[in-house]
């Protein structure tokens, strides 16, 4: 069976048993801050779960889109080196939300796996937790399992958990011996230590009870299924291979890779490895470019940075001197574009993010090996013959160095890594990356609101500006539930029907007034902090307010007048930059307030300004035709498939809001919007700028900021055209010419200060020593930046000829050092060793080549120490 196939044929057999076919979600999960990427199948249903949300269907089945590269479930370091694991995998999952439990599961399972896609029983055995006597029985009795083929295992192999927080059970895998011949033993043992010959094929989570992370477990509302089958692994049983690496989903990439490497696969040597992880490393890339991640240093694109780096170096291993990562974006669009129809749209950018980075580690990797050679020539230098875990991680971390290729390039040179060294620093980088978006605050601000989970807010906004009797139903102060707030609290207001918009989706929340007869509160924010409730962020001004108590809710109109025209503004900025720019762009973020819209996009170039232009000629130009602007709810399924665009950030339920504006854009959405596009007046984009690799934001401003904008240009270029004298037209040449004269002051003083050292200079012979044989002149001289000193350096080191030249500079609150080295003095006296002793005596560090090295520091007042210490340095080297 293609895979194709297979994933056909398991959405069918379930469509069939009553569950509600779901498509996969994104690789970046929302609103989850305890997860990096989607690593289950699971992880889009964790509220039903726990009972945070509902849907209108109690069994689902899924091909959900995986990664799974940090934290427990990391399979990073195995890819390529076994036949079945991957960084990116496909896992087909069923579902089960409190309807039937672990006999149906396995019922379903056995079914599937032996009537559907007709495996063999016999070479088919079961694991169960040890303490699961029901899981065992069910296999035994209902489906006929010999006794001597279910082995129980502990908590490590049969007791899966999404991640230290969320849902957690009993699991039972149905495991497949694909060819005897591979490895001699008993079945329990091979599949204990992980033996190729058997393949875990699926795993069935008996779901009953979530962990917070503290050591607490709690049983779940009611007991619920979720399984997981990898499709990669179900493809090689079913395609008949002994490695998933020959299946249809990865002999494309592989023969690809081969080619132009100019080799054969297998070719049973370590070259195997790398050809393997090269074809894992891309589709993972293609497939997290394509739901908006970007590479960048920390988070989820240091992440995708990491995969790209590693699949280059890997190509370098066998060959690949230059970028070709990007040419295997296409192969993999190609073989994954029936059951995911949205990459073809997106292929020509994330080819072209791939070649980008591909080309950045191209020089890093150059710059990289320099600074390994120092490290290895200091440890040597010093008796030692390990490099320590610290530098290891900066290679790793600022070049992206794997471990293994430094410890190859170590043992090149006599050398071993400290490894355990370099895990401390890793598991540090990881845990910051994790922080590095609060997830852990967002965590502890989310169990505040756990008295809040059961109830249900009726939202008004879209049709109503106030509400006259809206009961409370929640208060919180403190980050605790209360029973009642008064005056000058800070708090927050749950009302069991409410007109303000809770912000979401890029949009504020809106702020307004709550009061009654005896209360009233400002609203400050309004936030949705769980599904279905929406909470009110509020000072209060007077009075008292407690649970039960009814309130008029009114929010700000002339603020949310200004929000709607942001709103629907953004929607038709979307549109213009696909329009003029490619179908590639993607919306990756935003933000819509009263006073600006922000729009965060994918593209790989800074937009001309002629193409800024065009943008907004064509929003207005749409403005100004007043197209109406409609909405209307319908099912997700439904609007996808009218073509309206969905935003990669957001998370959407079931029924979804379609807005259309005119016949140009549409898009799923909840805020709120003008009736017709004239209302919005006009739109000045005021920013482009980079935000990441390959991602570009807008900054914009609409309506009566709009009109102001251009009232304070226009006072701006009034005052200039002032101050200077001249009419509005000559303003660009008049700035130039001063930039001209600027410039050649500049030059002057440059010219100035140095000729003001040449006095010196010409006396150079008079302060050279010698120390052992070698020139050395010292030399601390005023009023030079960093670029002068180095152009003293060496127009004395030309003054010397053979010898060394070290001086120091106080430039504002920083001392200056540099050190020149002649050329026949490098090999046994470098610079940079020289002012590696010297510069920890003004606060700070350096660097540089064996010829040439400089430092800065923070402490000037140690100058004149470090420059006396210069000599005796020197002496120390030789």
């Amino acid at each position: 069976m293609r895979s194709q196939d297979i994933r056909d044929a398991f959405l069918r057999f379930f469509a069939a048993k009553d569950h509600k076919v779901v498509p996969s979600a994104p690789l970046l999960p929302k609103d989850d801050p305890t997860l990096l990427f989607t690593n289950a199948g699971m992880n889009p249903f964790k509220n039903v779960f726990l009972g945070l949300a509902t849907r209108s269907y109690k069994r689902a089945a899924s091909v959900q889109k995986c990664m799974r590269v940090s934290g427990k479930h990391n399979d990073l370091e195995t890819v390529g080196r076994t036949t079945k694991h991957h960084t990116f995998f496909e896992m087909l999952g069923n579902f089960s939300f409190g309807d039937y439990f672990k006999v149906e599961a396995c019922l379903f399972a056995w079914e599937l796996v032996t009537e559907t896609f007709r495996l063999s029983p016999e070479r088919m055995v079961i694991t169960v937790y040890e303490e699961d006597d029901e899981a065992f029985r069910i296999w035994n009795e209902r489906v006929g399992i010999p006794a001597d083929r279910i082995f129980r295992f502990g908590k490590k192999d049969n007791y899966w958990a999404m991640g230290e927080t969320g849902p957690c059970g009993p699991c039972s895998e149905i495991h497949y011996d694909i060819d005897p011949g591979l490895e001699p033993g008993a079945p329990r043992d091979l599949i204990e230590k992980g033996s190729d010959r058997f393949c875990e094929l699926w795993n069935l989570v008996f779901m009953e009870f979530s962990q917070d992370g503290r050591g607490g477990i709690a049983r779940l509302p009611s007991p619920s299924i979720d399984t997981g089958m990898g499709l990669e692994r179900m493809a090689a049983v079913l395609q008949g291979k002994t490695s998933n690496f020959e299946t249809d989903l990865f002999r494309p990439l592989i023969d690809r890779v081969c080619e132009r490497a100019g080799r054969e696969y297998p070719a049973r040597d370590e070259g195997d490895v790398s050809v393997r992880i090269i074809a894992d490393h891309v589709r993972a890339a293609t497939f997290l470019i394509g739901d908006g991640a970007m590479p960048a240093n920390d988070g989820r694109g240091y992440v995708l940075r990491r995969l790209i780096r590693r699949a280059f170096r890997n190509g370098n291993l066998i060959g690949l001197e230059t970028p070709f990562l990007f040419d295997l974006v296409g192969v993999v669009v190609d073989v994954m574009k029936d059951a995911y129809p949205e990459l073809l749209a997106s292929s020509a950018y994330i080819a072209k993010v791939c070649l980008s980075e591909e080309e950045r580690f191209a020089s890093t990797l150059a710059s990289g090996l320099r600074y390994f050679r120092q490290y290895a020539d200091e440890v040597r230098a010093a008796g030692g013959a390990v490099l320590d875990g610290g530098r290891a991680f900066k290679l790793y971390d600022t070049f992206g160095f794997p471990l293994d290729l430094t410890q190859d390039l170590a043992a090149e040179d006599g050398l071993r890594v400290d490894e355990a060294g370099f895990k401390d620093e890793l598991e540090k980088q990881r845990s910051q990356a994790r922080q590095s978006w609060k997830g852990e605050a967002k965590v502890r601000a989310k169990q505040a609101y756990e008295s809040l989970k059961s109830l249900r807010v009726r939202f008004v906004g879209y049709e109503e500006a106030s509400v006259s009797d809206a009961e409370v139903i929640g208060l919180i102060k403190d980050g605790r539930p209360a029973a009642d707030i008064r005056e000058g609290d800070a708090a927050e207001v749950v009302l069991d029907k409410t007109p303000f918009y809770a912000e979401m989706g890029g949009q504020v929340g809106d702020s307004g007034v709550l009061k009654n007869a005896g209360f009233s509160a400002v609203v400050e924010t309004t936030l949705a902090p769980l599904p279905d409730v929406i909470s009110h962020k509020v000072e209060v001004l007077s009075g008292a307010l407690r649970l039960g108590d009814r309130v008029e809710a009114a929010y700000d109109a002339p603020r949310r007048n200004a929000i709607r025209r942001n709103h629907t503004a953004t929607h038709l900025l979307h549109a213009a930059l696909r329009e003029i720019l490619g179908d590639h762009v993607k919306q990756a973020g935003s933000l819509v307030s009263p006073s600006k819209l922000r729009f965060d996009f994918t593209h790989y170039a800074a937009l001309r300004r002629e193409e800024i232009a065009r943008v907004e000629a064509l929003v207005n130009e749409r403005i100004w035709a007043d197209l109406p602007v409609r909405t209307r709810e319908t099912s997700l399924e439904e609007g996808i498939r009218e073509g309206a665009t969905a935003i990669f950030e957001e998370k959407y339920g079931e029924q979804v809001r379609v807005v259309s504006v005119g016949d140009i854009s549409k898009e799923l959405c909840g805020g709120v919007h003008v009736a017709a596009t004239g209302q919005v007046g006009m739109v000045k984009i005021v920013s482009e700028s980079s935000v990441a690799a390959g991602m570009r934001r807008i900054e914009a401003v609409s309506g009566e900021e709009a009109l102001r904008f251009a009232q304070e240009s226009d006072a701006l270029l009034a005052d200039l055209q002032d101050s200077l004298g001249i009419p509005r037209s000559e303003l660009v040449a008049q700035v130039d010419r001063l930039r001209e004269t600027i410039k050649d002051r500049d030059k002057e003083i440059k010219a100035l200060r140095l000729k003001l050292t040449r006095g010196p200079a010409a006396a150079a012979e008079d302060a050279v020593r010698e120390v052992k044989g070698v020139r050395v002149l010292t030399r601390k001289v005023e009023g030079l930046a960093a670029a002068e000193l180095r152009e003293l350096a060496d127009e004395l080191k030309r003054k010397i000829g053979s010898g060394v030249v070290v001086l120091g500079a106080v430039d504002g609150p920083k001392a200056l050092l540099v050190v020149a080295v002649s050329k026949d003095l490098a090999d046994r006296l470098r610079a940079d060793a020289i002012i590696r002793k010297i510069a920890p005596l003004v606060g700070g560090g350096g660097g540089g080549r064996p010829e040439f090295a400089q430092a800065g520091g923070g402490r000037p007042e140690g100058l004149d120490r470090a420059l006396e210490e210069s000599a005796a340095a020197v002496e120390a080297l030789l």
